[in-house]
């Protein structure tokens, strides 16, 4: 496999096919080259020249409940294909969990989404994204509102830091994920600092 640009080439025997990536697993797959790795996938036609001809398009996607979550995304008006894998840029759980919580002020935080079409995806997806939320660790006190609180007070601290949004929201969920028994904004807030020094 090799990575490039929202882009992956993935070689299967003698073939080589170019897939589109969310923008949320671009840095990971940037450390696979050359890797053995799977996708679960999703064909589409693109339309060329306002639907004169379309072209065959392939996306790959690390789980098949990430695909899932991208193609009820993509039945929001107005958010078409391309624009939907740009916004991707947080984890999947992570934005089901904002549409859960109608956190309108995480989902402007993505590119490509403003507060109409924020308002749009909760009003459209709530209720329907409730199975793709991450459940808490079994042994940790701190539930999903709590917990959503939480990460917003950290990334707030983090961006009055000088840390822009979404850089501070993937340390705050690369933190959590090392560590999900943290349960406070100021721990939260050193453990990203953690994460940072060692990235």
């Amino acid at each position: 496999m090799a990575a490039c640009g929202g882009r992956v080439e993935l070689r299967c025997g003698p073939l080589t096919y170019e897939l589109l990536v969310p923008a949320s697993d671009q840095p990971r797959l940037a450390g696979l080259v050359g890797d053995r790795i799977e996708f679960h996938t999703l064909h589409f036609l693109e339309s060329q020249t306002q639907g004169a001809s379309y072209v065959e398009r392939l996306i790959g996607f690390a789980t098949a409940d990430q695909r899932a979550f991208f193609e009820l995304l993509t039945t929001v008006k107005g958010l078409g294909t391309r624009r939907a894998l740009r916004a991707l840029q947080l984890p999947h759980q992570t934005i089901a969990e904002a549409i859960v919580n109608k956190d309108i002020d995480l989902l402007i935080s993505l590119p490509e989404i403003g507060r109409r079409t924020a308002e749009t995806i909760v009003a459209e997806l709530h209720g329907k994204v409730d199975r793709l939320v991450e459940l808490k660790p079994a042994d940790s006190s701190v539930d999903v509102p709590q917990r959503t609180a939480m990460i917003r007070d950290a990334v707030a601290v983090l961006t009055q830091l000088g840390e822009p949004a979404l850089p501070a929201r993937r340390l705050i969920e690369h933190a959590l994920a090392d560590d999900p028994s943290l349960d406070s904004a100021d721990a939260l807030v050193a453990a990203a600092y953690r994460v940072k020094a060692v990235g």
